[in-house]
């Protein structure tokens, strides 16, 4: 969807993201930016703090310089102690405009994409990736509301980045972002 909405959209656009971050990580601190809620590597949790503020602060730079750009991210705060990742990226984009897109799809789809990818069927999956994938769906969204949300298993990758487009065509800036920037 990121990469569909890079394409389609009108000027320079780029997509940052958890995928990239962690693909430039070494091996040892991986999955670092993209782990997973649940407290599994508290021992990385202060590097994924770090990651993404420096994200952020490469998200602030292309955007202060008329760049736009899809941050393809799912925060959550179900960490071994509470990080406020969401509050200082907020902080960190200030006074620019953010639309925060919330992406949905069944849990029902997530484990037909799994097979699909990965060979992963939730019938002889092990506890452990069952509870991760659960956890991941819900800790996701438990920050509360977006101001556009779109549904992956309803709408190709695609329609999502048209939505989003629509969206920001319309205006006004998304005032859900700005609010954790206060907390």
């Amino acid at each position: 969807m990121a990469r569909a909405l890079v394409e389609l959209a009108p000027g320079p656009w780029v997509n940052f993201g958890v995928d990239a971050s962690v693909a430039a990580l070494p091996p040892r601190l991986r999955p670092g930016i993209g782990l997973r809620p649940g407290g599994e590597r508290p021992d990385l949790e202060d590097l994924v703090v770090t990651l993404t503020g420096a994200l952020y602060e490469s998200v602030a730079a292309h955007a202060r310089l008329g760049v736009g750009v899809a941050m393809d991210i799912g925060h959550h705060e179900s960490y071994s102690r509470p990080l406020g990742i969401v509050a200082d990226g907020a902080r960190r984009l200030g006074d620019l405009p953010v639309l925060w897109v919330g992406v949905r799809c069944p849990l029902e789809v997530v484990w037909q994409r799994r097979q699909e990818m990965w060979g992963q069927e939730r019938a002889t999956a092990d506890e452990r990736l069952l509870d991760a994938v659960e956890r991941w769906q819900e800790a996701v969204h438990a920050h509360g509301g977006y101001d556009l949300e779109v549904d992956t298993s309803r709408q190709s990758p695609s329609q999502c980045a048209r939505a989003i487009l629509t969206r920001l065509g319309e205006g006004p800036p998304g005032t859900a972002f700005a609010r954790f920037a206060a907390t």
